[in-house]
């Protein structure tokens, strides 16, 4: 023990000031790692995240990770009027998901896939990709986990990522959880820009299958299976015939490279990426005014997870096909007489495609058959 002195009050020393014996409060020295950030295990992170990062780089790449901005070489000879096309996005709380199941090597994958999706509609060919990490406490590890599924993400849409933000902010999320977002560009020449203005009454709708619920309506699922219901992440569902984490957790599937491949061969007059808004919101996007799409519902295999949901939710039809893909994650739009060459060239290049409908004079919105 040892004697601090306070202030005047009651029986004095010789000093004027009452003794008062009290613990002594060590005070250790502030420093950054204190305050909840640690630049050690940012640096170990970023030398275990680098040769990652290096497998996606494109010719084009003039700039290794660490810099403070990515640097792109544009081909410029390539094209005759360039045109940049930018996309950003995250995925929604999916991210709850995998805090649940300790599980992070695919988010990534849904990431990407939800940025290069989006620019490949227009025809464009996604250069390069950079991400917007945010944790509460970094953890190398961890961390590492989700950068290789964008990394994978990456090499499926054949774009480098070029850069990105890792960014360590104590106290602002919960124990283990972060936040993630992406950035994508593409450039597509002027003169092959897909953008559904061509598209008249008659024209074909083919519809691409999705991998299940992709990254939309999660909340929606949370709510009715984890949260109503109750259902173990980690428990068996025999209408799925797999865990049901692992079927809520399977990526979001990226479909640049067929698109790109099925433009350069087919007069593809509109693309949709069927996000949040399923069929009925996201179909019209692309519509000139007078137009409607029709979809024959029946026209392709439904994964059995939406009449799960629609099951055990008892939600309508008109309700899932508003949140949800329903098993299209993206539709093309072409003249008719090449729905059949289409739909052979995109099961050579392994996609899932069905002839789903027909675009009609209407009012712009989606009509179900």
């Amino acid at each position: 023990m040892k004697n601090i002195s306070f202030g005047p009050a009651g029986p004095f020393d010789g000093c004027g000031f009452l003794s008062y014996d009290a613990p002594m409060v060590e005070k250790s020295p502030l420093d950054y790692q204190r305050a909840g950030v640690n630049i050690d295990e940012g640096n170990k992170f970023v030398k275990m995240l680098t040769p990652l990062v290096r497998e996606t780089h494109r010719p084009e790449v003039l700039s290794d990770i660490g810099g403070f901005g990515g640097l792109f070489c544009l081909d410029l000879k390539k094209y005759r009027q360039p045109v940049l096309v930018s996309g950003t996005d995250g995925v929604g709380t999916k991210l709850k998901l995998s805090f649940l199941l300790n599980q992070y090597n695919t988010i990534g994958i849904d990431l990407v896939a939800m940025c290069v999706n989006d620019v490949a509609v227009v025809g464009a060919e996604p250069l390069f990709f950079l991400d917007y990490l945010s944790v509460g406490k970094l953890e190398a590890e961890q961390s590492l986990e989700v950068m290789k599924g964008i990394v994978e993400g990456c090499k499926q849409a054949g774009c480098s990522l070029l850069g990105g933000e890792t960014a360590e902010m104590p106290s602002f999320y919960q124990e283990g959880e972060f936040d993630l977002a992406g950035f994508c560009v593409g450039v597509v020449d002027k003169e092959k820009m897909i953008n559904g203005r061509s598209i008249k009454a008659g024209d074909q709708i083919i519809g691409f299958a999705s991998s299940g619920l992709h990254s939309n309506g999660f909340s929606l699922v949370r709510k009715l299976l984890l949260e109503q219901l109750k259902m173990p992440l980690d428990g068996f569902v025999p209408e799925l015939k797999k865990n049901l984490g692992e079927e809520l957790m399977t990526p979001t599937r990226i479909y640049v490279k067929s698109v790109l491949k099925l433009v350069s061969e087919f007069p593809v007059k509109g693309i949709a990426h069927i996000t949040g808004g399923g069929l009925t919101e996201n179909v019209p996007r692309i519509l000139p005014k007078g137009l409607s799409a029709v979809i024959r519902r029946e026209s392709w295999e439904t994964p059995s997870i939406f009449g799960f949901l629609s099951e055990k939710g008892e939600l309508s039809e008109t309700e899932m096909f508003r949140v949800f893909n329903m098993g299209i994650g993206l539709i093309m739009v072409v003249p008719g007489g090449v729905e059949e060459g289409m739909l052979k060239a995109a099961k050579g290049l392994g996609e899932k495609a069905f002839l789903i409908g027909k675009i009609s004079e209407g009012s712009g919105q989606v009509c179900y058959g």
